[in-house]
């Protein structure tokens, strides 16, 4: 896969690869910093092929939902302008990189890069067709993006090599990625590098 298996019409979307999700962060998914070098891999790809990069992010306020003080089940994570929040600094994202923000809201969850937010606008009006999808975590945000991908008529690729599951429940990651395929997801399971 030296150019990548990219044509015209689709788009990368890396999913949450923040400081918080990655070891030593608030809420890390084990062995999520793993992902870099094969999303990096991607991202060279994307970038030759002239493919457009998207990179969601959790954007939440200090008070949000999610967190258990305020009765959500996580502690908190990727608050609004702090490190924990910001991309892991071994991504090379293009300076392009449209950014993508999610769970802004302090009263809802935000799991999904499509869940109030603008991107399944702005992949419509870039043209895009088919979605190929990485980052983190494999059973929560990427699940609820690619599912939400799907629903908007897009064909979605799961670059599986490049997630990782936060396994809350042993299992999760896999019953994520058999619910993605059972949606119509094309579970791409060879590896960049």
């Amino acid at each position: 896969m030296a150019k990548g298996p990219f044509e015209p019409g689709d788009a990368l979307l890396i999913v949450d690869v923040q400081n918080d999700f990655c070891p030593g962060g608030a809420l890390p998914v084990p062995h999520g910093d793993e992902v870099i070098p094969e999303l990096n891999g991607w991202i060279a790809a994307a970038r030759e092929a002239g493919i457009p990069v998207f990179a969601s992010r959790d954007w939440h306020p200090a008070d949000h939902a999610s967190f258990r003080a305020t009765g959500g089940q996580w502690p908190p994570h990727c608050i609004q302008g702090t490190a924990g929040a910001e991309f892991h600094q071994d991504l090379h994202f293009p300076s392009d990189v449209a950014v993508i923000s999610k769970g802004t809201s302090p009263d809802r969850d935000g799991y999904s890069a499509f869940g109030g937010t603008n991107l399944a606008e702005r992949l419509r009006h870039a043209g895009i067709r088919r979605l190929w999808v990485g980052g983190l975590a494999l059973d929560y945000c990427v699940r609820a993006s690619v599912l939400d991908a799907l629903a908007t008529g897009l064909g979605v690729h799961v670059i599986r090599a490049g997630t990782r599951a936060v396994d809350v429940h042993p299992g999760d990651g896999e019953r994520a990625v058999a619910e993605m395929a059972r949606a119509g997801a094309v579970i791409e399971e060879e590896a960049w590098v």
